[in-house]
């Protein structure tokens, strides 16, 4: 019986040591906090298991229309690296920085990265923002990363900033990166030779975020259903984009998972397009848990609307 309590007691010392081993270790990695689900994916790619990365934004969420939580600000507390989208797209992010009153995460701080740092931005058109402007994109598109090949400069932008803040594991993260780097090539060759039939093939979106993606894999957006990226579609739009789509025999509807259906229902209704759903960020639907599944589940999602 004795021996028994000592081996009990023994057994619990050892699962409390673990325990104990296990948040020290939670504990000294470098808190990250990055603005959206795609940049907290190619951080965690970097970082691996040296790194604890959260994001602001939920998944299925417009980024641009996000607006700070009290508890934002608690987050920022014990973080030693932030990371935004850039480009306009996050501009609420300026807020929460400034309150964070910390100086290593004000613009050029040790631990601020803007991830769009290096990266050719399409649509660069200057724009005045006014009333029912909507998200006007005046500094470029901002949706970069969805071409998958600008990953090289996200996680770049990542690398630097993890080096800056912690120099000792630098030759780790870089060989992080150079991994995942590797794995998204190969994935980047088999989703090309996927999507190569849709090339000729005409689509309508609901909003402008695909200017990259559709470069990339030489697809052709026609149109978009929004007047301006963030206006709603008016009547007399709707049906320009209806005699578009007749006159140019376009038989898909892309839209994302938070965009309203009706709108889209109703142009597929009238043109017999069919509707496809596709994940401009990560988690937006279940099957894009990472970056990489990201492209894995649209490049699927479109190769099954268009048919045979």
């Amino acid at each position: 019986m004795w021996r028994r309590s000592f081996l009990i007691c023994v057994s619990l010392a050892s699962v409390l040591a673990l325990a104990q081993s296990s948040l020290a270790q939670t504990s000294q990695r470098i808190q990250l906090v990055a603005t959206t689900t795609d940049l907290r994916s190619l951080a965690e790619a970097v970082g691996g298991d040296l790194i604890d990365a959260i994001s602001l934004v939920p998944a299925n969420f417009d980024a641009e229309e996000y607006q700070p939580k009290p508890q934002d600000v608690l987050r920022l507390k014990n973080a030693r690296l932030v990371v935004r989208v850039g480009l306009d797209y996050d501009l609420w992010f300026d807020r929460l920085l400034q309150a964070s009153a910390k100086p290593e995460f004000q613009r050029g701080g040790a631990g601020y990265v803007d991830a769009s740092r290096g990266i050719a931005a399409l649509e660069v058109r200057g724009v005045s923002l006014g009333p029912g402007d909507g998200h006007a994109h005046g500094s470029g598109n901002p949706h970069y990363w969805l071409d998958p090949q600008n990953a090289d400069f996200i996680t770049a932008n990542i690398l630097a900033g993890l080096a800056r803040i912690d120099p000792g594991n630098a030759k780790t993260y870089e060989a992080n990166r150079q991994a995942f780097l590797a794995r998204l090539s190969r994935k980047m060759e088999e989703w090309e030779a996927r999507l190569a039939r849709l090339r000729s093939m005409p689509i309508i979106a609901y909003h402008n975020s695909w200017p990259y993606f559709a470069r990339r894999f030489r697809l052709d957006f026609a149109d978009f259903l929004e007047v301006k990226p963030g206006v709603p579609p008016t009547p007399s739009h709707l049906a320009g984009i209806i005699q578009t789509m007749r006159a140019r025999d376009v038989r898909m509807i892309v839209r994302e998972p938070h965009e309203p259906e009706r709108d889209v229902g109703f142009v597929a209704a009238k043109t017999g397009a069919s509707t496809v759903v596709l994940a401009a960020s990560v988690g937006a639907l279940p099957s894009a848990a990472d970056y990489i599944s990201l492209f894995e589940t649209d490049v699927t999602a479109l190769i099954e609307a268009a048919g045979p």
